[in-house]
C-alpha cells in the first residue's frame, strides 16, 4: 500500500490498482487526485472539501448528506457522480474496503452549531487507515495507520496526543497541519515523542507529495 501526503488534510492511498483520495480541499495541490478511483470527503467545510478539485477528476464521490447537499448547490453538475453514505456503512473502491465512522465535527466552541463529519477506515490487504476528518472519534478497532490532526481551532496539543494514544496505532501521519507554524509544529512532535514511543507508537509529519515510509 501506498500512503501520500498532500496539502493540509488530503492523504491518497494505492493499493492493487485502486486509488482513493480523502479530503482534498482548498490546501490541496490538483494533481492530489489524478487516477483516482474516489474521493472521500469528511465534511464540508473548505479544508476539506473544494468542487474545483472534484472537477479534476471523473472519480467517484463518496461522502455524507450534508456535503452531497453543498455539492448540489455548488456544482449540480458533479451530483450524479456522489454517493451519500452514513455512520458505519461499509463500500469498497475496487481492492481497498471501507467502512464511515462517527457522524459529528469536533466542537469548535459549545455556542456555534456543530457539523455533520464522518470519517474514514480503509483496509488494504489486512492494513488499515484510519482518517477521522475534523473529529476524534475512535475507529474501534486496531489501525495500522491514523492520520492524526496536529492543527485546528478545535485541537489542542494534548487532545492530538490523547487521540493518538487512544487509537493505538504504530504510526501517525500528522495531518490539518496548515494551521501551525514550522515551530508550533516542532513543539507538538516533542510532545507527541514525549509519550507514543514508549507505547511502540511512531509519529511522522511529512511534506506535501511525500510517502509514508
Amino acid at each position: 500500500m501506498r500512503i501520500t501526503k498532500f496539502g493540509h488534510a488530503c492523504v491518497r492511498i494505492e493499493y492493487d490498482g485502486s486509488v482513493v483520495v480523502l479530503d482534498p480541499g482548498v490546501f490541496t495541490d490538483p494533481e492530489a487526485v489524478d487516477g483516482a478511483d474516489a474521493v472521500l470527503i469528511t465534511h464540508e467545510h473548505p479544508d476539506h472539501y473544494d468542487d474545483t478539485r472534484l472537477r479534476a477528476t471523473d472519480a467517484a464521490v463518496f461522502t455524507i448528506g450534508a456535503v452531497a447537499a453543498r455539492i448540489g448547490e455548488d456544482a449540480p453538475d458533479l451530483a450524479e457522480r456522489v454517493t451519500v453514505v452514513s455512520p458505519g456503512e461499509r463500500f469498497d473502491v475496487g481492492a481497498l474496503a471501507v467502512r464511515t465512522v462517527g457522524e459529528r465535527h469536533a466542537v469548535i466552541h459549545p455556542e456555534l452549531p456543530r457539523f455533520d463529519n464522518s470519517g474514514f477506515l480503509l483496509t488494504a490487504g489486512g492494513e488499515r487507515v484510519f482518517h477521522p476528518g475534523d473529529a476524534l472519534t475512535l475507529p474501534e478497532e486496531e489501525v495500522d495507520v491514523l492520520c492524526v490532526p496536529s492543527s485546528a481551532p478545535w485541537l489542542k496539543a494534548s487532545e492530538a496526543v490523547d487521540f493518538a494514544r487512544a487509537v493505538r496505532a504504530p504510526r501517525n501521519l500528522a495531518i490539518h497541519d496548515r494551521i501551525y507554524t514550522e515551530a508550533a509544529h516542532g513543539i507538538l512532535e516533542q510532545h507527541m515523542n514525549a509519550f507514543l514511543p514508549d507505547a511502540g507508537q511512531e509519529y511522522l509529519r511529512l511534506p506535501d507529495g511525500a510517502d509514508l515510509p
